[in-house]
Order: structure tokens, then C-alpha cells, then sequence
């Protein structure tokens, strides 16, 4: 993809903090919603109308005026992707579903820990609605065309059984990685939580074994926290970085 054509959105949402992205081809219109778990009138609204609370962080337009600058009058939700399925991330993904009336993609190791969304929510002190379910599956090395949007999934088990990474290609330019809670600046997804599978050796197999090879210049969009790139997290990530414990196990 044309990184002029590749129009990213960063929106922190929830309580705790996370990092919904959402994806537009500026060639088409054509967008998806990455981690769309909490916020979710936020979003609508600034997607469909540039209204609201906009993103914390963006590459493109943020009016009707200058999306026209691009031959558009508007965009169109082609799909919704999950990096993984704890509630701060997927719990209002129904709302989204409603909206927009798509598929929604999640990785089947984490179905079991979708249907404890809304159970996991109140713990915390959230009302959610009824737990969203996945219609499409992803699953470790498929591309994924999204109208005219590609992606390319990588399963980076370890924080969940079913977390995955979501890698855009981008010719002229770095490319994308959307990392849900697998890897963060400086440090990597808690292993400790109930009912998610977490196993800090697996995460560390799965960064090391599917991340490390990445373009060093990849940016890296984390759940949680500012972006990074692979070339910084390989050198010098305490958890999984090349002076790490952890990378001598694979290596």
C-alpha cells in the first residue's frame, strides 16, 4: 500500500487506556476498526460524521473538507479486527456491530475469553453489553483482504491464547504493526490475567519468532502506551530484547 494513501487513527478509549485503530484507504474510503472495545459512540460519530471527540493521534483529514481533498465524500466500514479478546478491547464491539452491520474478526483460541467479556468488565466496574461473537476467524500467516485494505496476520500467543499481531505492508514507507498487548515500548503483555492462557515463555517465542524478523523501521502501535519500532524493542526491550534472557532460549 501507498503509505499516502494510508491513513491511520489512533484513539485512546476506556479507562484503561486503550488503543483502538482505526485504518482508512484514502484511494477508496474503504476503513477498519482495530480493537474497537470501548468508546464506541466516540468513534461512530467522528467515522461518520467528523464529530465529537476525534483521535489522540492522526495521519489524515480531519473534516469533510479535506476528506474531499481525496475524492471522497465519506468512508465505508468494511470489517472489524481483534488483536485479542479482553473486554477493555472487545467489550463494545456489539455497539459497532450494530452500526456498521459487518464482520467482525477475532482468532479462535480467544472465543472461550470473548464470552467472559461482560463478566470481566463488572469486575472492574463496567457495564458492557452481551459479548459480542466473531463471524470470520483468523488464524496465524493469512492475508486478509478488507476492500481494498490487506493485512497480514501473525498469532503472537502468550498474553492470550488467541492474540494476534495485524501487519500492513507499506511500499514507499515503514511499515504498520498493530500489536493489541503482545509487545509494548519497553515491555510486553502481562502473562498473569484469569482465563486468557498467559504463559511468558510463549510470548517471548512468539515475539522473538515472529516479531524480530519484522523490517527494523516497523512502527509498532501497542494496546497500551506510545508507539515503538521493532529495531528500538529488538535492541533494547528489557523482557525480550537482544540482551535478554528470554532471547537466548530461541536463539
Amino acid at each position: 500500500m501507498e503509505s499516502s494513501n494510508l491513513w491511520i487513527e489512533s484513539f485512546v478509549v476506556g479507562a484503561l487506556a486503550m488503543r483502538c485503530s482505526v485504518i482508512t484507504d484514502l484511494s477508496t474510503g474503504d476503513t477498519v476498526i482495530i480493537d474497537g472495545g470501548a468508546e464506541a459512540s466516540r468513534l461512530i460519530s467522528w467515522i461518520n460524521e467528523f464529530s465529537g471527540q476525534g483521535p489522540d493521534w492522526s495521519n489524515g483529514p480531519s473534516s469533510f473538507e479535506q476528506l474531499g481533498e481525496y475524492g471522497l465524500n465519506s468512508r465505508t466500514v468494511v470489517a472489524l479486527v481483534n488483536t485479542h479478546a479482553h473486554f477493555d478491547h472487545s467489550g463494545e464491539i456489539p455497539i459497532l456491530l450494530e452500526e456498521y452491520k459487518v464482520s467482525w474478526y477475532l482468532h479462535k483460541d480467544d472465543f472461550y475469553l470473548q464470552t467472559l467479556a461482560q463478566a470481566s468488565g463488572r469486575r472492574w466496574g463496567f457495564e458492557l453489553p452481551e459479548p459480542a461473537i466473531a463471524d470470520e476467524l483468523l488464524h496465524d500467516g493469512m492475508e486478509l483482504n478488507l476492500g481494498s485494505l490487506w493485512f497480514k496476520i501473525l498469532h503472537t500467543p502468550g498474553h492470550t491464547l488467541g492474540g494476534c499481531c495485524i501487519l500492513v505492508d507499506v511500499d514507499d514507507g515503514p511499515d504498520q504493526l498493530f500489536a493489541g498487548d503482545t509487545l509494548f515500548a519497553g515491555s510486553v503483555g502481562r502473562t498473569d490475567l484469569p482465563n486468557s492462557g498467559g504463559d511468558f515463555n510463549l510470548l517471548s517465542n512468539s515475539i522473538v519468532t515472529k516479531l524480530w524478523p519484522l523490517d527494523p523501521a516497523t512502527i509498532v502501535h501497542p494496546g497500551h502506551g506510545p508507539t515503538t519500532t521493532i529495531g528500538v524493542e529488538k535492541a533494547t526491550n528489557p523482557y525480550v530484547g537482544i540482551n535478554s534472557p528470554a532471547l537466548g532460549k530461541y536463539h
